[in-house]
């Protein structure tokens, strides 16, 4: 089992401004251990990164709401995921992990305490494939509650999971631009899918985000702009972004939140989309209510 690194306890101040409602789509809350263990079974082990730690990060940063993503190092247990909706007066929301035999008073619990979504997680090295047939008996559960679903890939998991993508009924995100490889260019069968995935269907939605996991470099990861343009050229209404932080299995560059915040505007200076992108679609997708 590995350890991860901390994220830079030393965030910059962002020379850009978020938008307000601005909202970080994609971060996490680890621990603290003390009071929510770690999954016996997990395959990382992350420093603690408490709610009040990512509260502080978002002051810094000008955002205002946040998608705390349930991570696999806590497993099926969400209660630190939940924890942090609670303290938040309504400016969280989440995304769970959850077991296949997950009941229906569970669910309406999860549903009560801000959870809006569920995550699979495909890529191999953090735990291996679903079984699909559990993915799609749960997108048929999760649907009377308005909710949708997050896939977590990697960029090999697009061209192998196509049949997957065509017969989810609910809204689904893919993660982190899918995780491709900035070195293998636009034109890899994998990011040219996502981009036919994102044309085609108006199911599909993407996070612009991960660009750490995206690039082949180091800070501050501008291979990975081409990527977030081409997205957001193609269907800016169905994109979300977020920081990642505290940026679990980084073995190349930890990124800084605040450079990460100022990557976005290498994305778009178009101030319309930015607000589209930050405010109005994470509202549709999580505060729809």
């Amino acid at each position: 089992m590995k350890s991860c690194l901390p994220p830079d306890p030393h965030p910059v101040k962002p020379i850009h401004q978020l938008p307000p409602g601005a909202c970080d789509a994609h971060c996490h809350v680890f621990g603290p251990a003390a009071v929510f263990p770690y999954a016996a079974d997990r395959s990382y082990t992350p420093p603690d990164a408490p709610k009040e730690a990512l509260r502080a990060l978002h002051r810094r940063l000008g955002v205002s709401r946040a998608v705390i993503v349930h991570a696999s190092c806590h497993g099926t247990d969400n209660r630190v995921t939940l924890d942090a909706i609670a303290s938040s007066d309504g400016a969280y929301r989440g995304v769970a992990n959850v077991d296949p035999d997950i009941g229906d008073a569970e669910l309406a619990a999860l549903h009560a305490g801000g959870i809006r979504a569920i995550r699979f997680n495909f890529v191999k090295h953090l735990g291996g494939v679903p079984d699909v047939a559990v993915v799609e008996r749960l997108v048929e559960r999760i649907k009377p509650l308005g909710w949708h679903i997050v896939l977590h890939f990697d960029a090999e998991d697009i061209p192998e999971q196509q049949d997957l993508l065509r017969r989810i009924t609910v809204p689904f995100v893919i993660d982190h631009m899918g995780r491709v490889r900035a070195e293998q260019g636009l034109e890899q069968r994998p990011f040219q899918l996502l981009l036919q995935l994102m044309r085609e269907n108006p199911l599909a939605w993407v996070k612009i985000c991960g660009a750490e996991r995206v690039s082949a470099g180091k800070r501050p990861f501008l291979d990975a702009v081409p990527f977030a343009r081409a997205l957001i050229a193609t269907a800016p209404e169905r994109l979300l972004w977020g920081t990642d932080w505290p940026h679990p299995n980084i073995s190349k560059d930890m990124p800084n939140d605040g450079e990460l915040v100022d990557l976005l505007y290498a994305f778009t200076s178009d101030e319309a989309v930015l607000r589209q992108i930050l405010v109005d679609n994470p509202t549709r997708l999580y505060w729809a209510e």
